[in-house]
Formats: C-alpha cells, structure tokens, sequence
C-alpha cells in the first residue's frame, strides 16, 4: 500500500519545480515535462520514492535510533517542528550552527551549559546576582534555547537526516556525508541530488508540498516507534514467563541439595 497517491501530491503543488533556466541537468530523470517556462516533476516518480523512504525511516524507527529533520526556510519551519515533535525526533530550523554533527561534542557542552543554568536558576545560586548579570545569563540561555533547544534530548549523533531544500541545508548535508551519515531529503529540480542517499523529487518552497510529504514519513515513523514498543512489550512478557520455570528449577534444586546434606551423615554413620 502507497503511503501517499498522485492526487495528494498534486493537490499539495508538489509537481512545480523551478524556472527551467534553474534547473540542475542531474534532476532530468524527475522531470515529467516543461510547462511556461517552468519543470513539472513526475508524481508517479516522488510517490515511489516517498514509500522507499518512509519504509527507511521506518526500520531507523524501530531500531530505537533518531532521526534529525533540518528546515531553516521560512515556509518549512513550522511544519517541520510540528511533525518531528509528533513522533518525538530532534529537529533544526533556526540555523545551522557549523559543525553539529562534525564537532558533535562541542554542541553537547552548549547544550549541558542550558541544562546547567536551569539546575543555578532552579536553586537559588543566582538569587544575589545583580539584575545586570540575571538579565546576561537569561539571554544567553535563551540563545541556547532557540539554536539547540530542540536537540536536547539528542545524546549521540543521529543515524540519519532529514532534509527540506538541499541547496539551502549544504552544510549539514556535507557534515552527514563526511560522517556517512544517511540523508533523506525534499530535492526540488534546482537541486544537486548526488549526495543524498533517498531523493524525494518535490517542490520544497511550498508549504502544503512539504507537509503533505512529512506526513507520509512521519506516520511511517511512527509505526516503527509503535511496532518498536509491541516487541519490548512481547519481550517483557516472554521473559517474565521464564522467570517462574526459572525460579522453580532454582527451588527444586535447594530442596534437592538439602535432602543430600541430611542423608549424608547417616551413610556415614
């Protein structure tokens, strides 16, 4: 079963690309045709690719890894919080700051710094600062909290990326290839598709194009999060059917150690 259909993507604008003097020849196997001057992008293709993507994501999911979505643009910045809270991933859409991925531990001291200014703020240790230095401290963690906020939870580096707009996002598409680090991404007719490992051919300046193509890989997400939880469920079950046996077989062999302690003297005797 599709994830998504061709009338969803073409009801969503996901079929306009850009101007044909913009285009980037390695995006020709996506394009349909030219319209006025501008690339339609064959749907038949983005669905196919949207369900070998979602399919992905949906094993990365399920293997309890994280996925990173990144959208600084201006029309994907809202939807790209919203679907990747849903499903509980780490998300960028402030700025790229350079290196994220590639000096990775560094971003972790930044975001241990916020996490440290709250547990200060929390016991009172700031209480006989001046309203000088509060008002510095409150704005350096509000910084922290728009750039990495959203990466908190992000303890180690994600198994793969999601991106809208690879032009835009070269950066952290760059640091994920250097890392090997898979890149799923919204690949509009403008863009270089080379470097990203799942292209899903689509318009990535509008906002219903983005959403719609989210959704389907979200909700795949979700399902590996879902089937994820089944299993440790099924495990917990199974385990704690072979914690009775086990127990009994520990009882069984106490009871036969005493017998043998007690019959002992009496042979000897």
């Amino acid at each position: 079963m599709s994830r998504t259909n061709f009338d969803t993507l073409l009801e969503a604008g996901c079929h306009f690309g850009h101007l044909k003097r913009k285009w980037n020849p390695a995006m020709a196997p996506y394009i349909f045709m030219e319209r006025n001057g501008i690339h339609i992008i064959d749907l038949h293709k983005t669905v196919a690719k949207v369900d070998e993507a979602a399919e992905a994501l949906k094993q990365i999911a399920k293997s309890g890894k994280k996925i990173l979505f990144v959208a600084t643009k201006k029309q994907a910045k809202q939807v790209v919080a919203e679907k990747a809270t849903s499903v509980n991933m780490p998300y960028v859409i402030e700025r790229w700051a350079g290196g994220m991925l590639t000096n990775f531990p560094t971003i972790r001291k930044a975001v241990k710094k916020m996490a440290n200014i709250d547990k200060l703020t929390a016991d009172g240790t700031y209480s006989n600062l001046s309203k000088r230095e509060i008002l510095q401290i409150s704005r350096q963690r509000a910084k922290l909290e728009k750039n990495l906020g959203s990466i908190a939870d992000l303890t180690r580096l994600p198994s793969a990326l999601f991106v809208v707009d690879v032009m835009k996002e070269h950066i952290a598409v760059r640091e994920a290839n250097r890392l090997g680090i898979p890149v799923f991404a919204i690949v509009d007719t403008n863009s270089n598709p080379d470097n990203i490992d799942f292209v899903i051919p689509a318009n990535d300046d509008a906002n219903k194009s983005v959403e719609v193509i989210l959704e389907a890989c979200c909700a795949a997400i979700a399902e590996g999060l879902e089937e994820r939880k089944a299993e440790k469920v099924d495990a917990e079950a199974a385990g704690e059917g072979e914690a009775p046996k086990a127990r009994k077989r520990t009882a069984k062999a106490r009871v036969e150690k005493a017998e043998e302690s007690v019959e002992a003297p009496a042979e000897e005797a």
